[in-house]
């Protein structure tokens, strides 16, 4: 079960906040400033953190700054009425990973903490689980129903880039880009030919498939 520390100065609000999370499975901390939540976090353990900006004593700007110039990468919604480009930006650059304008839509925020928990995750553990399928980042390797393989190092990227977000659509100018590097000469073409040897690798894979969008690009589909 997930933790999030929700640091907000308003009491209505913090326990609204509380009764969403809990209904929704979550373990909750919390804490009435950034302060708070720093000391709380020297001694519990968070997966996640939802901040006001707004707080007295440490605000959520410098929560956020404090904790991933220590290196805590934990992830980081800011809440704030605020709705300026000027105080996104602020956020953003100070190391939040999503950012949210009250009042927030409940079911929205589930979405966006359940989005920054599976990344989250992946990040650590490099791996990804579709179904019965793993995909090991640190081996190189794809395990399923019909045994473990070694992928060649750009062919497991592309899968690993395609399954990693479910459903997104990449362009093949992306895929290129992020996979081959901004330097390579290799062009969209290369794309298609890796993607049909994966097609043609896990053409009997249950769990997943790959999907051409035409005109757009690729997505990596679940099949259950």
């Amino acid at each position: 079960m997930f933790t999030i520390l929700i640091a907000e100065d308003d009491l209505n609000t913090r326990k609204l906040t509380v009764d969403v999370l809990e209904e929704n499975g979550y373990n909750v901390l919390t804490a009435k400033d950034g302060t708070e939540a720093l000391e709380l976090l020297d001694s519990k353990h968070a997966d996640l953190i939802i901040a006001d900006i707004m707080m007295p004593r440490t605000d959520g700007y410098e929560l956020t700054r404090q904790l991933r110039s220590a290196g805590n990468m934990i992830p980081i919604i800011m809440v704030t009425a605020k709705e300026a480009i000027a105080d996104k930006k602020k956020g953003f650059i100070e190391g939040t990973d999503d950012y949210m304008v009250k009042p927030v839509d409940e079911e929205e925020l589930l979405l966006r903490i359940a989005a920054l928990l599976r990344r989250a995750q992946i990040n650590n553990e490099h791996k990804i689980t579709v179904g019965g399928t793993v995909l090991d980042y640190d081996t190189l390797s794809v395990t399923d129903d019909s045994g473990r393989s070694e992928l060649p190092p750009k062919e497991f990227l592309l899968l690993y880039k395609l399954l990693s977000y479910p459903g997104k659509i990449f362009t093949r100018r992306q895929l290129i880009d992020e996979i081959w590097d901004l330097s390579s000469e290799s062009d969209e073409r290369t794309v298609d030919v890796h993607v049909n040897r994966l097609r043609e690798r896990f053409k009997g894979n249950i769990d997943f498939e790959i999907v051409t969008v035409r005109g757009l690009g690729y997505k990596g589909v679940k099949k259950q």
